[in-house]
């Protein structure tokens, strides 16, 4: 027998021409001109597979794949979609569908993900999206392809319990996927809590993960409740999980695998439900490798695990940042939102964003402060690249024409202390060219510099090199 479809589509001209497509590839196909009608069909005959329109009369596409997810699970169901956004992205993957494409699209990608879908026996929860501007629950930006994949990666992760990873260069978002997941999760409506790892002092971490009890050390006046427990059903991020020490990541560990803890100087036993997602911006392949991160407690935090795309892999979406940036800055300040000059944008478009996200945010602040009440222009933006970024001057001169400058701030009574100043104005050039050179990798660039991860990470925030500001 010939594969069933079932295609509702209002556009008469675009069904028909669907319709000729997938016929002529030996599928037989049935159509419906709107929501009811085609949940009445779908339920009525068996069908390999929905092709579904996004919006409507009636009920959305996406009533569509939620109805028809609960009543046919095995059956996958294709989403057609003119415009959308990052929520109902996310929430179409996490009703149900197996994909979609964005209108207008070519014959051979419908077929090729009609093949895969009548191919599969039981279809991965996977689908689709295209944000054109942060809405709704996400605050993710991005319509370009790696954030599409991304956002169908939040959906099946949103619908499961297990633990993720979350990969991604500083700056990147990382943060924001672990709010997409919980958002969109079982546990949205308990708490989610965020820890990041690399900036709680070694000594001070335990009591924060899993609390303490009163007098359980020198200053514990009081009882703590830890992140675990204030989580309570809900959601657990641990950011930089990579910077934990092996102390902690074997005390981690057993808490991961009895689901309980006890605080730190207690011994009442606390069941821990809360769901965990992690995230790291390190190589932990090669950590686990270098003995610093323990294998067992790598498998427990990676059932799933999701990489985010740096900057530089969608630069396509750099106009809709900078638009968002824009806007978001002008109403937290209360000012009329200006425009931006297309020369501006494409200057940021070329730019190499080693902070990503987090470095362009910056950018864009600075840039509205500098155009005041005009648009922002080409001057605007690459006023406010060199001002965030702090480049030294003293690499496109001689190091004689250097000091000879140098020397020239004291005779006007403008500093003193000429060695030090020429020692921090190298040192700041060697760690922003070592964090440059590692595209944002610091251990890669601690291990050149001959120092240690906390060494160039405290070196970044001392000098404001932008990879490395801390998060709140």
């Amino acid at each position: 027998m010939r594969p069933r479809i079932l295609l509702i589509e209002t556009d008469a001209d675009l069904a028909s021409a669907l319709m000729k497509g997938l016929e002529a590839e030996g599928y037989e196909t049935v159509t419906a001109t709107n929501g009811d009608e085609g949940l009445a069909v779908a339920k009525k005959g068996p069908f390999n597979v929905v092709i579904t329109a996004l919006k409507l009369p009636s009920i959305s596409g996406l009533e569509v794949v939620r109805q028809l997810h609960i009543t046919k699970r095995q059956l996958p169901i294709i989403m057609m979609t003119g415009s959308g956004t990052t929520e109902s992205a996310i929430e179409a993957t996490r009703q149900g569908a197996f994909d979609y494409l964005t209108k207008p699209f070519e014959m051979p990608a419908l077929l090729k993900i009609v093949a895969q879908a009548v191919s599969r026996n039981q279809p991965p929860p996977a689908a689709l999206p295209l944000a054109k501007i942060f809405q709704g629950k996400s605050r993710i930006i991005g319509s370009s392809l790696a954030m599409q994949k991304l956002y169908k990666e939040i959906g099946r992760a949103a619908r499961s319990s297990l633990s993720v990873l979350i990969c991604g260069e500083t700056g990147s978002g990382k943060e924001l996927v672990a709010r997409a997941i919980h958002d969109y999760s079982a546990q949205a409506g308990e708490p989610f809590v965020a820890v990041n790892s690399a900036a709680i002092p070694d000594t001070l971490l335990e009591s924060e993960l899993f609390g303490h009890e009163r007098s359980a050390f020198t200053n514990a006046d009081a009882r703590r409740i830890g992140c675990f427990e204030r989580a309570k059903r809900g959601t657990i991020f641990l950011d930089e999980i990579g910077d934990l020490i092996p102390a902690t990541q074997v005390k981690l560990l057993r808490v991961i695998q009895e689901k309980y803890l006890h605080r730190v100087g207690g011994n009442e036993r606390i069941p821990v439900e809360a769901r965990i997602l992690s995230a790291t911006n390190q190589d932990l392949d090669t950590a686990i490798r270098e003995k610093r991160f323990r294998e067992d407690l790598f498998y427990r935090l990676t059932a799933i695990t999701i990489h985010v795309p740096s900057l530089s892999q969608r630069l396509e979406d750099v106009p809709e940042l900078v638009s968002c940036f824009v806007q978001r800055c002008c109403a937290e300040s209360g000012i009329e939102t200006p425009s931006i000059r297309a020369e501006a944008i494409e200057f940021l478009q070329g730019q190499i964003w080693i902070g990503n996200v987090r470095e362009l945010e910056n950018v864009v602040g600075h840039a509205l402060l500098l155009a005041g009440d005009d648009a922002i222009g080409l001057a605007d933006v690459q006023q406010a690249c060199a001002t965030t970024r702090r480049t030294v001057s003293a690499l496109n001169r001689t190091v004689a024409d250097y000091l000879a400058d140098l020397f020239l701030k004291p005779q006007k009574g403008e500093i003193k202390g000429v060695r030090s100043r020429m020692l921090e104005d190298m040192e700041r050039e060697l760690f922003a060219t070592a964090i440059r050179t590692t595209k944002g990798n610091q251990a890669k660039a601690a291990l050149w510099l001959g120092v240690t991860r906390r060494t160039v990470r405290e070196k970044l925030i001392h000098f404001g090199i932008h990879q490395a500001r801390k998060r709140t």
